[in-house]
């Protein structure tokens, strides 16, 4: 049974109750505010509870709400009031604030437990929402994060990793096509920003915001779920999420507003080879947390994505349906043949990338054609030092847009005065 969403509607009766709980958080909350915050959640009815729980500050609740040595136990009676007693009362989004509130700071073992119980308390297609919800928040709070740093109870992971699997199977058997993961670099496949100078330094591609909007739309009349992008980038991470925030800004300030981050690790840094292992581990365990989907990546041919791709191809045939590479090291058109052989395909525009996507039946013509139309309207505006470093890049774009031409019907077909 799918769990609705909540109402847009405020409900009325929720705000003083609301506004009280609130004014209790605001100050030192002694045993006779916890008792009194217990009473109002206890006592709301099931949209109430739900609402209340999108309008409060979850972290401030968790931490202010305390067990003491000598009782009562309001922290654990608060947790198992949410997550055992009431937690068939709440929707999708209040159990992702939930969740995510709890893996804030240190998550101890009632936490766990806590988690726990969210987890397996939702089933089917509504563990699929669950995750994507928890991812769809922002910042480094993720699902990854949750399952891979957060819980330490290495049997607890195991468990909810086995729940995951067990009810992926039902959600796949319930659909004709699965949806796509897509998975990206960042540096010389987002933007310029490490070996290609052929751009402006900090250029975003053009076209590839629209490349990613459409692979995530998918090629079907009916668009898939938006929201399925992750960066699996070589930039070290940190225990606290420093690194992570701060790309995801620099991601938002460059046009891509949502998406997640699966960062490398400073002993993984040196060497191609070493980077594109740690993006491995990474994709097996972002696997393990989505066995519901198919992947596809997209990365360049500068720090080791290549390799990364075929191992990719080699652990995951079945599920990772494309692996696009940027080239920015002019390879030799043998050595791109070979590779296309073995399943990694290499682009010079993302023009270029939307014919092979449509090639693959990740695109549909519609899909190909908007991708073409964003990437020649963002290569007007880059602004390159001179007309000697622009014409190489526009001469590939006019090969490219020609190339697509000749397989789009011809309503679809895209003209410029490039």
């Amino acid at each position: 049974m799918t769990i609705d969403a909540p109402s847009d509607a405020p409900i009325p009766s929720v705000l003083p109750k609301l506004d009280e709980i609130r004014q209790r958080l605001r100050s030192h909350t002694d045993r006779q505010d916890e008792r009194r915050i217990l009473e109002i959640l206890a006592g709301a009815t099931a949209a109430e509870l739900d609402q209340l729980l999108l309008e409060l500050d979850l972290p401030a609740l968790l931490g202010d709400v305390d067990d003491r040595l000598v009782g009562p136990d309001n922290r654990t009676a608060l947790l198992e009031l949410l997550t055992a007693e009431r937690l068939g009362d709440l929707g999708i989004p209040a159990r992702a604030a939930l969740a995510s509130a709890l893996q804030r700071g240190r998550t101890g073992r009632l936490d766990e437990q806590a988690l726990r119980r969210i987890w397996i308390g939702t089933r089917g297609a509504d563990v699929t929402r669950l995750k994507n919800a928890l991812d769809g928040r922002g910042g480094y709070h993720d699902l990854h994060q949750l399952f891979y740093h957060d819980i330490d109870d290495d049997a607890l992971r195991e468990e909810l990793l086995a729940h995951i699997a067990r009810e992926a199977v039902a959600v796949s058997a319930s659909v004709s096509t699965r949806e796509v993961k897509i998975l990206s670099d960042i540096d010389d496949t987002f933007y310029a920003n490490w070996k290609d100078a052929r751009y402006p330094k900090k250029t975003v591609y053009p076209g590839v915001l629209q490349f990613y909007a459409e692979l995530d739309r998918g090629a079907g009349a009916a668009p898939g779920r938006p929201g399925d992008l992750t960066f699996v980038t070589a930039r070290p991470g940190d225990r606290l999420g420093l690194v992570e925030d701060a790309t995801l800004e620099a991601l938002a300030a460059r046009g891509q507003l949502a998406a997640t981050v699966l960062a490398g690790s400073f002993t993984r840094l040196i060497g191609n080879r070493a980077i594109a292992e740690k993006k491995l581990e990474n994709f097996v365990e972002y696997r393990r947390l989505y066995p519901e989907y198919d992947f596809v990546f997209v990365g360049d041919s500068g720090q080791g994505d290549i390799h990364f791709g075929q191992r990719m191809l080699e652990l995951a045939p079945e599920a990772v349906k494309a692996v696009f590479i940027h080239d920015v090291a002019a390879t030799p058109e043998l050595a791109r043949l070979d590779l296309a052989v073995g399943g990694v395909r290499l682009f010079d525009t993302y023009i270029g990338a939307a014919l092979e996507a449509l090639e693959l039946g990740l695109l549909g013509p519609e899909g190909a054609a908007r991708v073409a139309q964003a990437a020649l309207a963002a290569f007007a505006a880059v602004p390159f030092p001179s007309h000697e470093g622009r014409e190489p890049r526009r001469l590939e774009v006019l090969r490219d847009l020609a190339r697509l031409n000749e397989v789009l019907p011809a309503p679809l077909r895209v003209e410029t005065a490039l």
